[in-house]
């Protein structure tokens, strides 16, 4: 149910907010992912987090894009 609330979250902001978020999402997957690589990482389910978050931004873009053709 979680994952429902931020999607409809997602909906309710424009194309220019989402596509910031994808990228600050992106940043925190590259950290999260070289913290893991250097063993600093105590959460390492965060990582499968921050990755499908960035597919349920991606997702809301695309049918964003398709809505407005």
């Amino acid at each position: 149910m979680k994952a429902n609330k931020y999607v409809e979250d997602l909906r309710t902001k424009s194309l220019t907010d989402l596509n910031e978020e994808l990228v600050a999402a992106k940043k925190e997957l590259f950290n999260l992912r070289f913290q893991n690589a250097t063993n600093q990482l105590e959460n390492t389910s965060r990582i499968k987090e921050v990755r499908k978050n960035i597919a349920r931004i991606q997702t809301v873009i695309t049918e964003m894009k398709r809505a407005s053709k």
